[in-house]
Order: structure tokens, then sequence, then C-alpha cells
């Protein structure tokens, strides 16, 4: 193939060469025809003023014309041309039979002939004198056209080579762009293939876990483990324990940290649902109806009041400087997207001013060098040399403190860039502010690309509205320090600050359309390339352009990156508060992008119209109220002062008054019912507290937080862990007595020995009346030893279940459950003891009274001790109760659970019955002495108060009185102490009986004061009850919920330790029988065996509960099979008997060869074994399927030759594929035409020596034996000769002309080869 394609493209190239020659011959005959001197002279002319003329580019662009012309002008001489050459041709035939008419003429004379080759000598001279003029003018024709076309070459391979440059250029920008695009590609890829492959992770963890509970819960998992499990998944926690937390070190590992965050994350979850009473802490069904409130308001608006109290005081967000502008927005955007051209349009039909950075920084700058001063610094001058003298400064503090805002930050600028460094965004956005300050009210601005990052947004944001929302949510949360009671009043939203924005436009553009729009811009740019006169012209302008482009050309790359990676975090701060981003698709013409950023700015500035002109109105509105409204709130503070005048408080003694001002107060009217503490219409007490009091109560109650947080956590905690280990535990004693009952057993021995004794019986004895009873008397021994086995193994399952139950694991766990909640009651008592003693700090303090001392100790409320050792009581903190079982005289109402485990309880389970009593019993003491503890400290916290109630109201006039009247109603008092008490009672509503000195008079503010104060304290006392009784009510509701909740896990704990036990003997009882009735079969086959007489040769297999006879395993061998007659046929007329066909085969088996075809096999497996493996054959199986296949078609076939490979395909495809695919691929392969013509040869000489009176089958026949026997050199006839003898006389001689043929034709066969 390769020597035709060759050839092909030299006779093409001749070819080519050939048409090069006849065509340069035509144009030279066609130049030498039409040229003159004087069309050389006018070429020469004209090619000189070509060089002279200035119109150089004129001239070449006509002669190009020229030049296309005259291409059209040859093509037709060419055409004419070849008209001209036929036409020569004829002439030239004419003018051969002219020759030979003259040659013919002039035979007769021969100096006639030598005259005309002389005049046809003379004519071929001159017609090569003609052609070489002719040659010689067109040689210095192409002389000059050359030297032209050379020069207009040269120009035109430097544009090529430009142009070639800049395409390599673009190409190299376009790779570097997509190996940056695949990179980022690859790295996101990458991201969210792991992020798909770690919940692939979890979810196989989670589907495992839940396959692994199912088997330890018997597929009843807990609703708790499964909730937990998906709080872990969803938030990408694994669930299997990388690491063990108990030991934790100072640096934690990884998986130390990632199992921390899992504790941790089920902490809160279980803390919120013990907070929230929900889930595993829901209310029981007699519980709802007394569920109290969930929050304590009193206490949260104390909480809160004290929180403010210690925060420095709040200062209200500074307005921002910036007058209210027509329209506010910014336009971002790739580079090259058509930002900055776009808003230059724009600029011409809206009032905006267009404000980009890069323009910015350079005028800042600009002013700095022009030493721009400020506006305000002149007055400021003279004012201070009117007024003082001039104080000497140094000259560069004088100047700095002239120059403009503008020049300063130039100035800073400009020492950043000349150290190489780049201008922070701090610094840039104050030159951005500066410019927007700067601008007229009345007129709108657009931000050019700016901001670019998400820190610039942040610091734009708060520079022009004054809003940092950062610290907007912190001092959120900081006011929201109690997460335990929380103050209605103060849960207001945060109000979020509006963007300092209008709109914010981003123009859509691709990676490749940017860098498509860099290359348009730098080929045009190249295209309208000046020459060294207009770069003279242009000057430093054309040189800075060049300077833009050429930093684009080196920064487009880094651009894009920079804007792809800020891009989605400026999108997220542009749509989070109120979405003002607008995305507008860039991939357009100019027009059609300018017309819509058009219709965006006339929608944009509609709707801040719209805005400002109802915000107005409602201003507007609000003043008018203002005015209408000043006097409401001081009529409704005199109300409220007014009214609990006329109402004498309880406890108090009410001052005397003088008669003249006991005239003026009138009866107070019926009032409606007085609002409770804490209820929406509450009005707090809010009177001032020392400064001192915030700065104690604060940390204290956060400590009280924590560690009632923390306190809950761990307790819930260690029952989820508790939970999971009671879990396994159970499964673990299930498995484990599973496997000690199905521990071995010595029965198969026992039944081994008994059969090999009734099998080794003589066979003499076997109908023997006495052996038969014998035998059953062996049975029945037999029976009773396998029974005390089974009854053996039966005790000890009991006693090993006896000791799983007496184990004291059950015990030891309700003890552990137990103190759990003990520490979840004492948590909550803890709690309020906590809650009482701030609450009476603050509220003695807002009474300016003096904190008491609290000498009281913490009640304490006892754990079960859970090991037997004595410890001294000074060494124990907390106290512990030792586990008593109840006695049967208490009386504890029983549950249904109960009842029904009751009924199910057997003797070994009694003492699991009592001790759950004992512990539930202990249980609702110790709640009772919790509720009972936090009753008593209320009570004593009120009768303390009434004690200083008592003490406050007695007569204020009492410090009035002589001392005289001082010592005489001591010494009345030392004497009458039992009438104390009545006296107390009697001063709630009057004054004390004592003889009154003569009345004080005093002013009505005096009275008005001291009215004041009691109803303030009347008003503390009051809320600070409420509050009280609220955390009363509610930790008594929490401890009743404890004490449920411990009730029923104890309870399900028991129940489920039970179900085991009971599984546990239903298991053993099982196994029992099972075993009983496996002997009770062995004793019946046994005795059907010694019944029938017959010998047992199978083996009895008796293991555990299986009984059966093993079929595979044979006691004795079997008898040997009966001698085969002698047969009984004869030989009659030549025909063979059985025995004598039997020794044929024989002979020919020993004949025929062992392994027929296993070879052969072998030899094409290994050839072909590359093609096999692709093909998924099992080379192994090959040879064993081969032999396998010959068997199964020689049992099954008897005429083998009428077999096809189709039909064996059809039928054991299936059953054989692998030696079957290496039958199709050998039968695949094409044959050698050799062969088949030798074949076909074979059939003619066949066909012809036969007379063609042979059937098909006897050919076939023929030429198997023609074209597959030996050589005949090689041949051993005498076997051949032998089976041919033993054959009748009339088959030999019919078969005779065969032989020959077959001789014949394999000689000639071989003689042809």
């Amino acid at each position: 193939m390769l020597k035709k394609k060759k050839e092909a493209e030299d006779v093409a190239n001749e070819i080519k060469k050939f048409e090069t020659l006849i065509k340069k011959d035509l144009q030279a005959k066609e130049s030498a025809s039409k040229t003159s001197f004087d069309t050389a002279d006018r070429i020469t002319t004209d090619l000189l003023n070509t060089y002279s003329d200035d119109d150089y580019i004129k001239k070449i662009q006509k002669r190009l014309e020229e030049d296309a012309f005259a291409r059209e002008q040859r093509e037709k001489r060419r055409r004419r041309l070849l008209m001209d050459q036929l036409i020569a041709h004829e002439a030239q035939e004419e003018a051969y039979r002219e020759e030979q008419l003259i040659h013919r003429l002039m035979r007769q004379s021969q100096q006639e002939r030598r005259i005309a080759v002389q005049l046809m000598h003379v004519r071929h001279e001159k017609e090569v004198l003609w052609q070489n003029r002719i040659f010689r003018e067109k040689q210095y024709e192409e002389r000059r056209l050359k030297d032209f076309q050379d020069a207009l070459d040269r120009e035109a391979a430097l544009a090529k080579q430009a142009k070639i440059d800049f395409e390599e250029q673009i190409l190299r920008e376009k790779e570097f762009h997509d190996q940056i695009a695949t990179e980022r590609a690859k790295v996101s890829y990458k991201k969210h293939y792991d992020i798909c492959a770690e919940i692939l992770d979890q979810i196989l963890d989670l589907s495992t876990k839940v396959s692994d509970y199912r088997m330890l819960t018997n597929n009843l998992i807990p609703r708790k483990l499964m909730h937990d499990w998906k709080e872990l998944f969803f938030n990408g926690k694994p669930l299997y324990e990388q690491i063990s937390t108990k030991h934790l070190p100072a640096r934690h590992p990884a998986g130390q940290l990632v199992e921390l965050e899992k504790r941790d994350l089920l902490d809160k979850n279980d803390y919120e649902e013990y907070k929230n009473m929900v889930g595993e802490w829901a209310l029981p069904e007699e519980m709802v109806d007394k569920l109290p409130p969930s929050n304590n308001s009193i206490l949260g608006h104390v909480l809160h009041r004290l929180v403010e109290k210690s925060l420095p005081p709040q200062m209200e967000p500074t307005e921002t400087e910036l007058p209210s502008f027509a329209i506010k927005g910014c336009l971002l955007g790739k580079t090259l997207s058509g930002k900055t051209a776009t808003l230059k349009s724009l600029q011409k039909d809206f009032p905006i001013q267009v404000l980009s950075i890069d323009t910015l920084v350079q005028e800042a700058i600009q002013a700095f060098y022009d030493n721009e001063k400020a506006v305000e610094a002149q007055p400021i001058q003279r004012e201070d040399g009117e007024k003082s003298p001039p104080i000497p400064q140094n000259d560069n503090k004088e100047n700095q403190a002239s120059l403009s805002v503008r020049a300063q930050l130039g100035e800073k600028s400009e020492q950043l860039l000349k150290k190489g460094k780049s201008i922070p965004d701090k610094l840039l956005v104050n030159i951005m502010v500066n410019a927007i300050n700067e601008i007229p009210v009345n007129q709108g601005w657009i931000l050019d690309g700016f901001p670019m990052t998400f820190n610039q947004a942040q610091l734009l944001e708060e520079a022009l509205t004054g809003y940092n929302r950062n610290l907007i949510e912190k001092e959120a949360k900081k006011t929201q320090i109690s997460t335990l009671a929380v103050d209605p009043t103060a849960s207001k939203e945060v109000t979020s600050p509006t963007s300092a924005f209008d709109f914010v436009i981003l123009l859509d553009i691709s990676d490749t359309f940017s860098l498509s729009r860099k290359n348009d811009i730098i080929a045009e740019e190249f295209s309208h390339g000046t020459t060294p006169k207009d770069i003279g012209q242009h000057g430093a302008a054309e040189n800075q352009d060049k300077d833009l482009n050429q930093n684009l050309k080196d920064q487009i790359q880094h651009r894009i990156i920079g804007f792809l990676d800020n891009w989605p975090l400026l999108e997220q701060w542009f749509s989070e508060p109120e979405n003002v981003l607008i995305k507008v698709n860039a991939e357009i013409d100019k027009e059609s992008l300018y017309q819509k950023l058009k219709e965006i700015f006339a929608t944009e500035i509609v709707k801040k119209k719209n805005k400002e002109t109802p915000r107005g109105k409602q201003e507007a509105l609000h003043e008018g109220k203002g005015k209408k409204g000043e006097t409401a709130p001081k009529r409704k503070g005199t109300a409220d002062k007014v009214t609990p005048k006329g109402k004498s408080p309880g406890g108090k003694t009410p001052i005397k008054k003088s008669p003249a001002d006991s005239t003026d107060i009138s009866p107070t009217p019926t009032a409606p019912p007085l609002p409770k503490p804490g209820s929406e219409e509450w009005v707090y007490v809010n009177e001032p507290i020392p400064e001192e009091v915030p700065s104690f109560l604060i940390p204290y109650w956060e400590l009280i937080e924590n560690s009632y947080i923390s306190t809950i956590k761990t307790v819930l905690r260690h029952l989820r862990e508790d939970q999971h280990a009671i879990l396994a535990y159970l499964y673990k004693i299930r498995t484990s007595f599973q496997e000690f009952l199905r521990r071995p057993d010595h029965k198969q021995n026992f039944v081994a020995q008994w059969q090999a004794d009734f099998n080794s019986l003589p066979d003499d004895l076997w109908d023997d009346e006495e052996t038969k009873a014998e035998l059953h008397q062996r049975v029945n021994d037999l029976r009773d030893r396998l029974w005390d086995i089974c009854d053996a193994r039966k005790q000890e399952a009991e006693q090993e279940r006896l000791d799983i139950i007496n184990e004291n694991w059950l015990q030891d766990c309700l003890g552990v459950m137990m103190n759990h909640f003990f520490s979840l009651m004492q948590a909550e008592v803890n709690r309020f003891q906590d809650t009482k003693r701030l609450l009476q700090d603050y509220y003695r303090a807002m009474d300016c009274k003096i904190p008491l001392e609290d000498n009281k100790k913490f009640t304490r409320i006892p754990l079960v001790q859970l090991d037997s050792k004595e410890i001294s009581e000074n060494q124990l903190r907390i106290p512990l109760v030792p586990r008593v079982s109840i006695s049967p005289e208490t009386v504890v109402p029983k549950s249904k659970l109960k009842a029904v485990l009751k009924e199910q309880m057997d003797e070994s389970l009694e003492n699991v019955e009592s001790n759950l009593e004992a512990d539930e019993k202990l249980m609702m003491d110790t709640w009772q002495q919790a509720s009972l503890a936090i009753s008593h400290m209320v009570t004593a916290d009120i009768h303390q108060q009434l004690l200083e109630e008592e003490k406050e109201n007695q007569p204020a006039d009492a410090k009035e009185k002589s001392p005289i009247m001082g010592a005489n109603k001591k010494a009345k008092k030392e004497k009458e102490p039992p009438k104390k008490k009545k006296a107390d009672k009697k001063a709630k509503g009057k004054s004390p009986p004592v003889p009154e000195p003569p009345p004080v008079t005093m002013t009505a503010e005096e009275i008005a004061e001291m009215e004041r104060k009691n109803e303030l304290r009347l008003k503390i006392k009051e809320e600070h009850l409420a509050a009280l009784q609220f955390e009363e009510t509610a930790t008594q509701f929490r401890l009743e919920l404890i004490k449920t909740k411990a009730l029923t896990i104890l309870e399900d704990l028991v129940a489920k330790a039970v179900n085991v036990y009971k599984l546990m003997e239903k298991w053993l009882g099982e196994k029992y029988l099972n075993e009983m009735a496996s002997v009770e079969k062995l004793t019946e086959v046994a005795r059907y065996h010694i019944e029938t007489t017959t010998k047992i040769q199978n083996e009895l297999f008796l293991c555990q509960e299986d009984f059966f006879i093993n079929g595979d395993i044979k006691v004795f061998p079997d008898p040997p099979p009966p001698v085969r007659p002698p047969p009984v046929e004869k030989e009659e007329n030549s025909t063979l008997t059985i025995q004598q066909l039997d020794n044929l085969r024989d002979q020919f088996l020993d004949m025929a060869p062992k392994e027929f075809g296993e070879k052969e096999v072998s030899i094409l497996t290994a050839h072909y074994e590359p093609v096999l493996e692709a093909a998924s054959v099992k080379i192994d199986d090959v040879d064993t399927e081969w032999g396998m296949l010959k068997l199964e078609i020689y049992a099954r076939f008897q005429n083998i030759r009428k077999l096809t490979w189709d039909f064996v395909n059809s039928i054991y495809s299936h059953k054989y594929p692998n030696v079957l695919m290496l039958v199709d691929l050998v039968l695949a392969l094409p044959a050698s035409s050799a062969e088949a013509e030798r074949g076909f040869r074979q059939v003619k000489r066949t066909k012809s020596h036969m007379h063609t009176k042979i059937n098909a089958e006897s050919m076939t026949d023929v030429l198997i034996i023609q074209l597959n026997s030996p050589d005949i050199n090689n041949f051993d006839p005498r076997k051949a000769i032998h089976l041919w003898n033993m054959r009748t006389p009339s088959s030999v001689g019919d078969t005779g002309p065969n032989s020959d043929c077959s001789s014949n034709s394999e000689s000639q066969d071989e003689s042809d080869e």
C-alpha cells in the first residue's frame, strides 16, 4: 500500500511539473508577441514614478487590482492559447503532410532536396533569433516585477509574522486559562467527591449501626437511640467511636476532638429535651394539667435589669453624615464586562456621578503633589492670629494640618506605593467616602467596580451607614445572657440596618467572553497601528494607553481568579438583609446592554421616590401625634400613683395625720382587680440599686446557670451511656447462656459403643428370644443413661441461670440509675436555693437593706450506697443511704407493669420484685424529702420577711418619745412576754395600745412620702413572693417529673431483665424437651432393628437435641455382590456371543488412544489463551469439561457421526460453556486455500475413479480416510488385515476397490504435493 501511495504521489508531482512548464512556455510566447519598445519605456517610467510618488500605498492597491485583472486576462489568453495550440497542431500536421509531399517530389532530384534542407535550416535560425529576442525582453520585465513583488512580500511577511505571534499569544492565554479552570474544577470536584464519600460512609455506618443494635435489642431499637443517630448523621458526625474520651490529654488529637463534638451535640439535644419537656422527657397524661408557666417573667426582668446596669451605657448609632441622595448604587463585574463604558453613556442621561477607585486614588495623589489646601483652614488661622500671637511650629506639621483630607489620603497612598506595598482596604474606603461626601445633595452616585472584596464591602457599609452587623449581633447575644429565665418585655427583635446601596448591578459574563474581548481590543489596536510620525504627534497619552493595555494583558487571568474567589461572599452580603442585587447578562452588544441598564436605573429611581414620600408623611404624622399626646403620659402616671393611695397595705401601720389633713381625703372608688405580679399588665419595681450589687449578682447567676446546665448534661450523658451498656450486657448474657446450652455433651460416645456392640452380635443369635430381651434391656439402660445426662445438663443450666440472676448486676445498675436521678433532683434543689438567694439579695438591695448572711447549709439529697464499705461521716460530702429490702408491711401502690411482672415472677425472681419495691420506696422518700425541703425554704423566707415587717411596723413616732417613756415601754415588754404575739397581731391593723404622746404635726409632703414608701415596700414584697412561689412551683413540678421518669425507667429496666431471665428459662425448657425427644427417637430406631433382626449399618448420630441416621458413614462394609453365572449362549452361524463381544470391546479399547483429544485441547488452549481470557473463558476448566463432554456424548448417542457441533452447542452450551467456546473458535478459523483445493481434487478423483456410483455417506468416509490417513510408507497394515479377516467374505469382497482407491489416491496426492 505504501509503495502504491508513493507511486501515485510521484505521478502527481510529474504532472504538476509538466503543467508548470507548459504555462511558462505559453507565457513566454504571449509576452513576446505583445511586447514592444514603447510599452517597455512606459512601464519603466511608471515604475520610477511609483517609487518616487508619495501615493505609494494607492499604487500598491492599484497594482493589486491590475494584477487581478491581468490574471483574468491571462486565463482568457490561456484558453485562447489552447485553441491556438490545437490550430498549430493541425497546421503542424498539414506541414508534415506537405513535407512528405515535397519529399516525394524531391526524390528524383538530390540537389533540389539539399536546397530545400538549407532553406528550412535558415528558416529555423530566424525563428530562434526571434524567440531569443522575445525571451530577453521578458527577462527584463520579470526582473522589474520581481523587485516590486519582493517589497510587497517583505511587508506581507512582517504582517503575517505579527499576526502569527498574536494568535500564538492568544492560544497560550487560552491554554493558561483552561489550565486554571481545570485546576479549579478539580478542586471543586474533589471537594464534592469528598463530601459525597463522607455522606455514603455515614449512610453505611448508620445502616450497620442499626443492624448491630437490631441484633442487640432483638429488633426493638429504642426511639432515643435512633434519634441520637439521626442527629449525628444530619450533623456529619461519625456514628462509631473514633477514640476513647475517658482520659483526655492536654492536647486533644483530632479523633478526640471529633468525639468531644459528638458528645457536646448529644448533650445539648438531651438538655433541650429536658428543658422543654419533650421527647424522652415528655409529660405523662396525669401531669399535663399541672404544667406551670414555662418562664419566670419576674426573674427574667431582674436578670435583664442587672445586665443593663452592669453593661456600659449604649450609645445610639450615629446617623450617617451623608444626606439622602437621589440614588446610590454600584456596578460590579469581571474585567472587560463593560462597566466603565456603559456608565459613561448613562452619565449623559441621568444626574449621577461615576466614582472609580483607580481614578480617585490618582486624584488624591495628584492633590498631594499639588499641595491642595483645606477650605476651613483659613478662617481658623485668622482667628488664631487675632486672638493670640503666632506660635512657632514645624513646617511639616503646618503643611500637614493645612492639607485637605483628600491630599492627606493621597500622601498615605503615595508612601505605601513607594515602598512597594498595596493600599489597604481601610484607606481605599476612606478615599471613596471622602469623594462621596463632596457630591451635591441632589445628585446620585454610582461606584464603578467597587467594592471588590468582602472586607471592603463591610468597611464601606459601616462608613456610610454607621452600623456594623457583627457588633449588632454580639450586643444582642450579650443582652440575652440568661437561658433559664427571659424577660418578655425586653425580648425585642434586632432591627437589621438598611443597606448602603439602593441597588447593586452585576454584569455577568463568562471567562472566555472576557478573554475574547481582551483579544479584540488588542487586535483592534494592532490593526490601527501608527507610524513613527504619528507616535511623535500623540506623545505620552499613547504610551499611557499602551501601558494600560499591557497591564491588562498581564493581569487579566489574576483579575478573573480574584473576582471568582471574592464574588460568593459579596453575593451573600448583598442578598441577605435586603436583596439589592440585580444580575444582568452582559454577553450582548453595547447598545442592548446600555438599554437594559437604562431601564434598571429608571426603575430604581422611581422606587427611591416612592420610598421617600411615605416616609416623609409618617414623620409628619408622628410629629403631630407627639405634640398632641405630650400630656398623656403625665396623666397616666398620676393615675397610677393615686389609685393605690386609698388602699391600706396589709401588715403596715398607717401613719397618723392631723385632723385638717384627714378631712381632705376622699373615699377611694371601687377599682378593677389589680394585675398579678409577672403578668403583662404588671408594672415592675425599678427602684435604683447600688452599683456593687450587679457586679456581684451577675457572676453569681452565671455560676448558677453554668453549674446547673453542666450538671444536667453530665447526668443525662451518663444515662445515655448506661442505656448502651445495659443493652450490651443483656445481649452478652443471652449469647453466653446460649453458648452454655450448646456446650458439647458425650452422649454420642455411648451411642457409638452401643451400636458397635449391637452389630458385633453373631448371626446365629439374632432370632433367639432371650437375645432380643437382652438387647431391649441394653436399649433401656442406654436410654436411662442418656436421660441422666440430660437431667444433669439441665441442672447445670438452671444453676448457671441462677448465678446470672444473683450476680447483683441488676441491683448495681438500678442503684446507679437512682443516683443519676437523685443528682438531677439535687441540681434542681441547688438551682432553687441559689435563685432564692439571688432574689433575696436583689430585693433587699432595692429596699435599701443589707443582705442577710445565710448560715444555713445547702440541702443535700442522699445517694444510694452501692458497696458495703464503712465510711465515716467526716469523709462524706454527700450523705449515703444503704439499700434495704422493703418490709412486707409497707404498702406501695403498684402499677400495671408491676402487676404483670408479679404474675410472671417465679421463685428465683422474687428477690428482684422485692428489691424493685424497695428501690421505688426509696425513690418516693427521696422525692418527698426534696419537695419538703423546698417548701420549708419558702416558708422560712416568708416567716423571716414577716418578722422584719413586724419590727418595721412599730410606730414611727417611738423615736421621738422621751427616754423615760422608752424605758417604761421596755420594762413593760420585759414583764409581759406572753402577750407579745397578740400585740403583734393587733399591730397589723391598728396602732399598739400605748398611751399616745401629744400628736406631732407632719406636713402633707411627709405623709405622702411615707405612704409612697409603704406602697413601694408592699409592691417589692408582693413581687418577691410571686417570684419565689413561681420558682417553687416550677421546681416541685420538675422534681415530680424526675420521680415519674425514674420510676418508669427502673420498671422498664427490671422488665427487660426479667424478660431475659424468662427467655433463658424458656430456652432451657425447650432444650431439655428436645433432648428427651431425640433420645426417644433413638430408642424407637434401636427397637425396630432388634425386632427386624437387622444390623444398623449407617452411623446413629446423637448430639444434644439432634438425632439422625448418617447415610454418609457406614459402620461396616457392604457384603460382596454374588458371583455372575456363566453365559448360556452358544456360537451359531458366525454370530458373536456376549463374551466374544466383550473381548472385542477390550481389544478396541486397548488399540484406541487412552486420552483422545486431551493433547490437542491443551495445545489449542495454550495457543489461544489471550483470546479465551478476553472472552471470559475459565481456562482451568477446559480440560475437565472436555473429558466430561466426551463421556456424556458416548453414553448418550449411538451414532456419533450424525452429530454436528451446532447440535452439541444447543444441548450442552449451558453445561460445558468453556470447551464449547474453544470449539467455536477453532471452527470459526478459515482453512487455507491449499487445503480446500486438495479436498476438491480428492472429490473429483474419487468420483472419476468410482464412476459417480458412490453415495454421499460413502464419499464422506472415503474423503476422511484419504485426507486424514498417515503416510503409506509409515502405515502398518497388520492390524487392519487382522480386523479385515475377522469379517464375512461377502463384506470383504465388496469393499476391496475402496482400499485400492484410497491407496492410489493418497499416493497421487502425495506425489502432487
